[in-house]
């Protein structure tokens, strides 16, 4: 059986994200929305939270990044806790916050101690907020990552990145980028190579902030790798660590802890969508009256609340797999597949519930069937999430499905 115990420190940080999500997450969330744009890198409310340790802390400074027999891991586990908490509150808020972003899990597991040690402890900063980001996605390859175009190679003792990315997040203000890129398109997975891409690095460039139907309160970027030039030691991990296929599995494994936070920032939104709605009802039905449509009512309101249930735990045991060190990949996916699905569901549920009233664009519901979208693709769209699934159950081989 997985663990669904809180330590005293996940309850602190929880704590801690419910009163910045009232006071300060949703708040903001709304305003960006309607201003159509990212909230500023020196906003007053990133430098807060660089004063009180949030970016500290969910760097997972100290055992979470520590490597030893004699200290279990709850860093999966917190990611999840804290995805759905952030979401709750503001989804494109929780992306926009300080800290390693989806650049931590891969970092902290394939990377040196010597660069867990330099870009990990950034984030101790008390003064200033810091952001860290990931690009995987090019124009040409979002799902299929094994389709990336991005060049590197070697020279005189450096490497040299060419190519471009897609959907960045946060990558306008990270202080370093870890940049997928491949020595040969022909060798597809095993010639995939990570960097750690440092800010104002000579060839580095945003090339466009996106425009986004929803979750406009963080940057999603496009880049430009130009004769990009990076110091040999920054390549994530050393040249062991890609030996045969395992740059893409190293890929892969950190996919397998990302996904399941992904899914639980989807059962984020549902939740705020079911809490949302049934303030709503209470204060406009009286359900206990023998009407039809109040019947359906209360089984919609049933039918999220059980897609919530079900999907926390999904997205628990996929993450409880991955602190322990239990290949989790058909659970992660599982997460991945389901979560976003029924929060789509969901919310357009809780829409159906509230009529007229729901699609009026004043209407936080609304904001949130805008933004529970992006979930079903960032991360593997469902569709590849259950290819996966397939594949592992019937142990395919990829080029078979």
């Amino acid at each position: 059986m997985f663990d669904l115990t809180l330590t005293k420190e996940d309850k602190k940080l929880l704590e801690m994200v419910r009163f910045l999500g009232e006071k300060y997450m949703r708040p903001l969330g709304i305003e960006y929305d309607r201003k159509g744009e990212p909230i500023p890198p020196d906003h007053e409310f990133f430098k807060f939270l660089a004063q009180i340790g949030y970016q500290e802390r969910v760097a997972g400074m100290g055992r979470e990044i520590e490597d030893t027999s004699k200290v279990e891991r709850f860093s999966a586990r917190r990611a999840v806790l804290i995805g759905e908490e952030t979401s709750y509150w503001d989804r494109g808020v929780a992306v926009s916050l300080p800290g390693p972003g989806l650049a931590g899990p891969p970092l902290a597991i394939l990377g040196t101690p010597e660069q867990k040690e330099k870009y990990l402890s950034i984030f101790k900063d008390r003064e200033n907020p810091h952001w860290g980001a990931f690009a995987m996605t090019e124009p040409g390859a979002g799902s299929d990552v094994a389709r990336i175009r991005t060049r590197c190679v070697k020279k005189d003792g450096r490497w040299v990145l060419n190519g471009q990315k897609a959907f960045c997040s946060n990558a306008d203000r990270a202080d370093f980028i870890i940049v997928w890129a491949t020595v040969d398109p022909k060798l597809a997975r095993a010639g995939h190579r990570a960097f750690i891409v440092e800010k104002g690095t000579k060839g580095l460039s945003i090339v466009k902030i996106e425009k986004k139907m929803g979750l406009s309160a963080y940057s999603s970027c496009s880049l430009s790798l130009e004769e990009c030039e990076v110091p040999e030691e920054n390549l994530l991990g050393g040249e062991k660590s890609y030996e045969g296929r395992q740059g893409f599995k190293s890929a892969m494994k950190s996919f397998n802890a990302t996904r399941p936070t992904i899914a639980a920032m989807a059962i984020g939104i549902a939740r705020a969508a079911y809490d949302w709605t049934l303030n709503f009802v209470k204060e406009n039905y009286s359900l206990s009256r023998p009407i039809p449509r109040y019947q359906k009512i209360r089984e919609n309101i049933a039918r999220v609340r059980r897609y919530i249930e079900v999907g926390r735990l999904l997205c628990w045991k996929a993450a409880w797999m991955a602190d322990k060190g239990i290949e989790n990949i058909v659970e992660a996916s599982q997460a991945k597949a389901f979560c976003p699905m029924v929060a789509q569901k969901s919310v357009s549920l809780c829409l159906d519930i509230m009529q007229d009233a729901g699609i009026q664009n004043d209407n936080y519901v609304e904001k949130l069937y805008r933004d529970v979208k992006a979930l079903d693709i960032v991360e593997g769209t469902g569709q590849i999430q259950r290819i996966i699934i397939a594949r592992k159950l019937f142990e395919l081989p990829s080029d078979e499905m």
